[in-house]
This record gives structure tokens, sequence and C-alpha cells, in this order.
């Protein structure tokens, strides 16, 4: 196959969609297939990166000059390519290309549905409202998806306004080989990235001061687990220093409790820790997916989550559950409720902890990176196979938009 990846460009300082977009590349054509990235260069951004008006110059270069260059090089691109947005942010391309084969990528429609609205927790601004809508246009002209999970194709259907041909699913593969790395071995990966792990193991969550990230909510937790021991684990979370609401509620973690913050693990590192720690809290309010919940299941790492999905989806039977933190409810009584699962997680016997772990560690398995490739890779195939060759099968798929 002929195949040009549109991707955010390098500047952004997200990086998460570049890494997978070139992810993508790599698999491909280790596969034999040919690959172009399309992405804007730094033209006007280049100019003002340190200043105020760098996103504006950032708009520029992605709404401007590069719908330009794009028309230029679609005169010289065979009629057999496929264009792959790896991102359904990407939409204010799509109109480019919405009468050749395509297909987007989506990851989670979180902004959209802020925007419009539907997260009370995360109200957005006009300009922010603005933006969404224009990406929103944009991406409507696609006739074909792949979402990160049922959740995400729920919300593209019923928030996105959606015209699909095509619609499936594919979870997202492990992007690295997390497996139980032996205790020791951890204690020693630990200490060489700075960190001396405590003897009687730690608590662990991944993420950040994003809104749904609930960060103030996992401090919540701790903070009702600590007070109910008189030597609690210590709560190492893979995030930047709390800010806002989550600040807040890390100052009233009581003095015997400890509350460590810890930044640029090498996936290695990160191996080490969720194989270490007792348990993992990943509370979120949405997600797209939830990497961290199959990297901790991956290590035998017991998961406490959120019960709805896409956490519960991609959790699965394996996962302790909370209710969602809904807005505007106490959150005091809510962690209290979550430090008592959480005690009840870490008085599990040894052999009952030993199973769990083997059935996370069977579930996380199926989030094969090369099962991915696979699928997407079929998906495109029936994209471009001319209608007159579709059988009745792909006809019927392209009907019902199921995975």
């Amino acid at each position: 196959m002929k195949l040009v990846i549109f991707c955010h460009p390098e500047f952004l300082t997200s990086q998460s969609m570049p890494r997978f977009a070139r992810m993508l590349r790599s698999c491909y054509e280790a596969r034999g297939h040919e690959v172009t990235m399309w992405s804007p260069s730094a033209k006007c951004h280049h100019w003002f990166a340190s200043s105020k008006h760098a996103k504006w110059a950032g708009y520029v270069d992605q709404y401007l000059l590069f719908p330009h260059h794009v028309r230029k090089a679609l005169r010289n691109t065979s009629t057999e390519t496929l264009f792959v947005f790896c991102d359904q942010a990407l939409g204010p391309w799509m109109p480019l290309v919405k009468s050749r084969p395509h297909v987007v990528h989506v990851h989670d429609l979180l902004a959209l549905r802020s925007a419009l609205g539907d997260i009370r927790e995360n109200p957005t601004s006009f300009t922010g409202r603005v933006y969404q809508r224009y990406i929103r246009r944009g991406f409507r002209h696609a006739r074909h998806f792949i979402s990160a999970s049922k959740k995400t194709r729920e919300d593209l259907h019923r928030f996105g306004g959606v015209a699909a041909q095509t619609s499936d699913v594919v979870y997202n593969g492990l992007n690295f080989p997390y497996e139980p790395m032996p205790q020791q071995e951890a204690v020693d990966v630990l200490r060489d990235a700075g960190y001396q792990a405590p003897p009687d193991g730690i608590l662990m969550h991944v993420g950040g001061n994003q809104w749904y990230k609930n960060l103030a909510g996992v401090l919540s937790i701790y903070s009702h687990y600590a007070a109910r021991e008189i030597d609690p684990l210590p709560l190492w979370c893979v995030s930047p220093p709390p800010t806002g609401a989550p600040k807040i509620q890390l100052s009233n973690v009581p003095r015997n409790g400890r509350v460590v913050f810890l930044q640029h693990l090498t996936n290695h590192a990160l191996q080490a820790a969720y194989s270490y720690a007792r348990a993992f809290l990943f509370p979120s309010l949405a997600e797209g997916f939830g990497w961290p919940l199959v990297e901790a299941q991956a290590c035998g790492c017991p998961v406490l989550t959120t019960n709805e999905p896409p956490m519960s989806e991609v959790a699965g039977d394996a996962a302790f559950y909370l209710p969602r933190l809904q807005y505007g409810e106490d959150i005091d009584a809510w962690g209290g409720h979550g430090a008592a699962v959480l005690k009840e997680m870490l008085s599990e016997s040894p052999e009952d902890r030993m199973l769990r772990s083997e059935r996370g560690r069977a579930w996380a398995r199926t989030f094969d990176s090369g099962r991915a490739i696979d699928a997407y890779l079929a998906i495109y195939h029936k994209i471009l196979k001319p209608e007159s060759e579709k059988s009745a099968s792909d006809l019927v798929l392209d009907q019902r938009g199921q995975s």
C-alpha cells in the first residue's frame, strides 16, 4: 500500500500524537508498505516560539500555509494512496482529501465534549469552543474511522455528528514489552533512576494535573488510607507536582503519609515501579483509552479504577472499581469509600493476589501492538478495495460500522 500519514507538527508541546504517527510509520514500513509523513513545518512558529504569539503563529503554519503545501503535493500523489489521519483533531485538513481514500484514527472526544458543555468539570473558553467546532466541521467530511475504544466510538457518533461508512474499534497495543520484574531487580532499577524503594512496597498513580486524571481524587483516597494506618505505604505519583485542587488535597495528607512526585521515568523504570507497586490508583473521570491501566496489569499490579467506560472497558474483570467522582460530589466522602476499597485490595491473601495478577496479565496480553497494526492494515485494505471487489461481508460491515 501507498500511505500518507497526516500528523501534528513537531513544534507542538504534546508529542504523544507525533510518537503515535512515527510508530505507525515504522511498523508499516517494516511490513513493506510505502509511507510518507505530512505535517506542518515551523515557518511562522520559528520566529515567535518564545513569545506569547507562538500559538497563533503555529495556527498560521497549520491552517494557512500547510493546506497550500498539501494541495501542491496532491498533484503528484497516486490516486491509489490512502490518507491516514493519526488524530481526529487534524480535522481541518480533512476536506483537502475528502474525495480520496482516507481514514481517521480517533483517540478521544474529551475536548469536543467539553466545548459542547457535556463535561461540567472542564468548562471551555469561547475561543476553545470555536476551535473545537472548527475541528469537528473538518472531520465530519470523513467517512472512515478507527476508534481506540468503544466509548470513544460512541462519543464520535454522539457528539461528532459524522456520517460514517465504516467505524471500527481497534484497541491500542502496548508500545513497550511490559511484564513483571523481579522485586530485587525492580529495586535496583529504581535506585539507578534516583529513587529509593521502601521495603514494604508502594502505591502508584500515573497522570498529571489535567482535570480528567482526577489527581485530587487520588490524593483524597490516599489521605483517608494514611489516616487509618500506623505505617501507610507511600504514594508515588508519576506526575508533575500538583496545582489547584490537587494541591489542596495534598495538604490534607496526614503526617504519617508520604507522597512522592516522579517525572521523566524511562519505560524500564516505569516497568520497575509498576512491578514493585502493591496497588495502582487510576480513578479517572474520563479517558479516550487509558494506557496506564494495561501497563500496570501487564506488570502484575492490581488496579483500582473508575467503573465507567472506557476504564471498565480497558481494565476488564481483574480490576477493582469505584463509582466516578461526580461534579459537585463530596470528595471527602468519595475518598473515604475509595480508601476502604484500597484496604480491601491490600488485604487480599497472597494466593488471591497471585490469581488476580495472573488474570490481569492474561487480559493485558490481548492489547498487543502487532495485533493492533494488523487490524489497522486490514481496515486500510478494505477501504482501498474497489466497491466492485468488495464481498458481501465487507458491505455489511460498512453499513453497520462495527468492529
